[in-house]
């Protein structure tokens, strides 16, 4: 059952979500985040299934994000409120996983960006395969890192949620797991062994432990003196000039990160990951959805979508275009309570 793109699947004690677009990374689209919500409400109150399965179609990737140059159509064609019906109900939905009461296992292999970590990161087991290409890269965008990022970013070890937020960059199978933003390493070749213990109505726990392997070598994790070191500045102008003093060729890759980045997209995120550990998952939620709404009325997105997804000249023209011209009074702004401000509704809760 569900549409094209989303295969709802009750398969023995396993209820199985296929994200169905390969050829589109299967980024999400609002159809999709609401057959999605929908199939968790269905595998929630049948007592048959004991657990639910999320996976992408294709070998490329798992969720690539939210359908980006449909988004960026509806905000040249003024369409706002179908923008916001979108991030609505993406924002409820991660909420939804995080707070399910039975385990969802997500298999995160391939590719994982923006609405990806949302699907896979909040899971009870997000399982990361060895081809695991993970990124949060919404300030090359003129976005911010959502889907509760401003939850699970500022949870990681060290200053690396301010790294991964502000540079964007794109870790694998080995680091997800050394950060703790994936939970077991399951190589792909034992995918289908693992999906059938699930069907079989094995615990999902066991089940991943018995198909578990050790995790790859993490590359980043060496990198923690660095980035401990140069992100843990309390604003982006001092951070990329503690960059510019250190050497070496990762200095040069980051300073080249934050150099492409929008100004404002990184206040912004800098500042989710000041505060986020202290908030709850709805109430990072729900300071995610006053940032979505607001910074869909500016220009950076529209320009970072323009320049990376609909002209392609990688050139984009950010406004403001400095660090040091970015005032705290307008990033201040973007996280002020909203007139009509998200809400949930009850779910019941893992136990």
């Amino acid at each position: 059952m569900g549409g094209a793109d989303v295969i709802i699947e009750t398969i023995g004690r396993c209820g199985a979500i296929t994200l169905n677009r390969p050829a589109a990374l299967n980024s999400l689209d609002l159809a999709m985040v609401r057959a999605i919500a929908g199939a968790l409400d269905l595998f929630e109150t049948d007592a048959a299934v004991r657990c639910v399965l999320i996976r992408g179609a294709g070998e490329r990737a798992f969720c690539a994000g939210a359908d980006i140059r449909a988004l960026y159509q509806l905000g040249k064609a003024g369409r706002r409120d179908a923008q916001l019906d979108f991030f609505r109900a993406e924002y409820r939905l991660n909420r939804r996983i995080k707070r399910y009461a039975k385990p969802i296992v997500a298999l995160a292999e391939g590719i994982v960006m923006g609405g990806g970590a949302g699907l896979s990161v909040h899971a009870a087991h997000c399982v990361a395969g060895e081809a695991l290409d993970f990124a949060m890269p919404e300030a090359g965008i003129g976005f911010f890192p959502d889907v509760g990022a401003t939850f699970f970013l500022p949870r990681l070890p060290g200053r690396f949620g301010a790294y991964l937020a502000l540079t964007g960059a794109r870790i694998g199978c080995g680091d997800a797991l050394a950060l703790g933003l994936a939970s077991a390493h399951v190589p792909s070749s034992r995918h289908a062994a693992l999906t059938q213990r699930l069907i079989d109505g094995e615990d999902a726990a066991v089940a991943i432990g018995e198909e578990a392997r050790p995790a790859p070598a993490s590359a980043l994790i060496d990198r923690r003196p660095f980035i401990d070191r140069c992100f843990d500045a309390p604003t982006v102008a001092e951070i990329a000039a503690k960059i510019e003093a250190e050497d070496g060729a990762f200095a040069r890759e980051t300073r080249a990160a934050l150099a492409a980045k929008s100004p404002t997209s990184l206040a912004i995120a800098l500042r989710q990951v000041q505060i986020g550990a202290g908030l709850s998952i709805d109430e990072a939620l729900r300071i995610e959805f006053r940032i979505a709404s607001r910074i869909l009325k500016g220009s950076d997105y529209y320009e970072g979508v323009r320049a990376a997804i609909i002209d392609k000249d990688r050139r984009p023209r950010w406004r403001p275009a400095d660090f040091d011209a970015v005032s705290q009074a307008d990033i201040d702004s973007y996280f002020q309570p909203l007139a009509d401000e998200l809400t949930f509704a009850a779910v019941a809760v893992a136990q």
